[in-house]
């Protein structure tokens, strides 16, 4: 199995040592790789060295700010030049109802235009887009209802959220490509893959089942984000020799 890697999880390192980290995470094994900002590096710069360590680009967490009006041109080009074709919405404030229609107005004109440009558009949620908001509405179940946009299913997340991950992606993997595949407990704290309470192995095993890439994601850097993430891929690699033998 490949995995990859979203680079969220080493922000400790990402700012001051962005290619250092890069090689390091190619050395640990992971394929491939989503970022979550650039740290002024032009795309040139970011393609060079996905090329040189091996790394695939897989997405990216994109703030839908940058996908408004005039900063919409200048996305596109710089996700065409990196290699991207995976541009994921990491969240919104969307706690008014006029928020959440504002916002899905923009998917609905910014999907199609980044289509033509072989780009797709995705959200990823966070555990409260699966509980009512105080205007009454499911902001998950909204945009499931409301576009055509892709999801990227953060597991544990969903998991928190009191919701059976495996049978989510089994209601959703149609308009899936990729997963965030991460662990903690019930109460919103979390740790590497293997040490919390989230059901990795079933989440790992539905995603192979239904062809979906995995993407790790911590939400801790203990004692460092790369030690850390070196701690989820030798997990997912013993899960790797367990199914082999």
């Amino acid at each position: 199995m490949n995995y990859g890697l979203q680079l969220y999880s080493v922000r400790d390192s990402m700012p001051e040592h962005f290619e250092d980290t890069l090689a390091r995470v190619a050395n640990l094994g992971y394929r491939f790789v989503e970022f979550a900002g650039f740290f002024n590096h032009t795309a040139k710069e970011v393609a060079s060295m996905l090329d040189r360590f091996g790394l695939v680009i897989s997405g990216t967490h994109t703030g839908w700010e940058e996908l408004k009006g005039d900063l919409l041109p200048a996305t596109i080009r710089y996700h065409k030049e990196i290699g991207n074709k995976n541009i994921i919405i990491p969240g919104a404030d969307l706690s008014t109802k006029e928020k959440l229609d504002d916002f899905i107005a923009l998917i609905n004109h910014v999907q199609p235009i980044l289509k033509k440009e072989g780009i797709a558009l995705g959200y990823h949620n966070h555990s409260h887009e699966f509980h009512p908001t105080a205007y009454g509405a499911l902001i998950h179940q909204e945009l499931e209802k409301r576009t055509d946009v892709e999801f990227e299913i953060d597991t544990y997340w969903a998991y928190h959220a009191g919701l059976d991950p495996v049978a989510l992606l089994d209601r959703l993997y149609p308009r899936m490509r990729v997963i965030h595949i991460k662990d903690g407990n019930a109460q919103g704290q979390g740790f590497a893959l293997g040490e919390g309470t989230a059901p990795v192995e079933e989440v790992r095993r539905a995603a192979i089942r239904f062809g979906l890439r995995m993407v790790v994601e911590s939400e801790t850097c203990k004692p460092t984000g790369l030690e850390e993430v070196g701690r989820c891929i030798r997990y997912l690699k013993s899960l790797d020799e367990k199914d082999y033998y």
